[in-house]
């Protein structure tokens, strides 16, 4: 392909994006960008929605209502049990793709016994029903996972379109969502990045029902909580490591990626350190805090910008 060719290939590919962020009144997210830096740094493949429509990049998603990126689940399945049969990848893939439920916690649960407990599936193998597991995640072999950031991320669920600023994938899957009040706005708040959130749950659902975390971040500060984590339960993130606090002029972005998107923490917060607890017909998600996180510090914290 000549220059020429190319030039009106990139223009014709980029005149689509907009159109679709025009037609639904949708405007291009602006981050914040140490906070993609601090995802390479940690060993995470950073990619620019931008590239992906222009072909740079293959993701394996075939439209924008699609929240998984299938091929790369599939691959990343096929790498953690090499010994299960094409059969039973596909089984688990479909049970892990189908959602059953029009209430968001109830398939968010659904979905977190999958990450933590494995999916059941059964195959013929000589005419006898195999009954197994397959793991979502390699818990041992951190290589084995295919870690992945977008942003912006296009979703379409119905009438509706949004862009969140960063999704984190985990072997396909959308993990966790990061939404960035725009940098140069000095009057914006947590709590406009907490509502821009809950219009997310109500108009593209689908996208979490796969969600561990959600983060909100306002220039170089930073705040983590869960889907039913009212505005004053997003908190910051006090070390890297749990033990040692962060050196002097670390910001509170950095320190959270760091702390928290560290693939090994990660899983281990994933795995264990997210409880769901119901109340009736009422669930409530929560994420269980180290010892770091002091009432003290938090409530200096609330002092300080909510």
């Amino acid at each position: 392909m000549n220059p020429a060719q190319l030039k009106k290939t990139t223009a014709k590919a980029s005149c689509v994006t907009r159109k679709l962020r025009r037609s639904f009144d949708v405007t291009q997210s602006v981050i914040t960008p140490s906070l993609l830096t601090w995802f390479e740094v940690i060993g995470y493949t950073v990619l620019l929605e931008s590239d992906i429509a222009l072909g740079k990049h293959q993701i394996g998603r075939s439209s924008y209502s699609d929240v998984v990126l299938y091929q790369r689940l599939h691959r990343a399945l096929q790498k953690i049990n090499p010994k299960k049969p094409d059969e039973a990848i596909a089984a688990a893939i479909h049970q892990v793709t189908c959602i059953e439920s029009s209430d968001l916690l109830e398939n968010n649960l659904r979905f977190h016994k999958f990450l933590t407990d494995g999916v059941e599936v059964e195959y013929l193998d000589d005419e006898e029903t195999i009954y197994d597991k397959v793991w979502l995640i390699d818990r041992s072999n951190l290589l084995n996972n295919d870690w992945l950031a977008i942003h912006p991320l296009t979703v379409v669920e119905g009438n509706h379109v949004h862009c969140p600023d960063v999704v984190v994938f985990i072997n396909g899957l959308p993990l966790a969502i990061i939404v960035s009040n725009h940098p140069s706005n000095e009057r914006a708040t947590f709590q406009a990045g907490y509502r821009q959130m809950q219009s997310y749950f109500q108009q593209i659902p689908k996208l979490f029902s796969y969600n561990t975390l959600l983060v909100i971040t306002c220039q170089n500060r930073a705040r983590v909580g869960t889907l039913t984590s009212d505005w004053q339960e997003f908190l910051p993130w006090y070390t890297i490591d749990g033990e040692d606090f962060p050196a002097k002029g670390a910001t509170e972005l950095e320190v959270l990626i760091q702390g928290i998107f560290d693939k090994r923490r990660f899983l281990e917060q994933v795995l264990h350190l997210i409880v769901f607890e119901k109340n009736g017909t009422s669930i409530s998600k929560k994420l269980l805090r180290r010892p770091f996180c002091t009432t003290k510090q938090h409530k200096k914290s609330s002092r300080q910008g909510w």
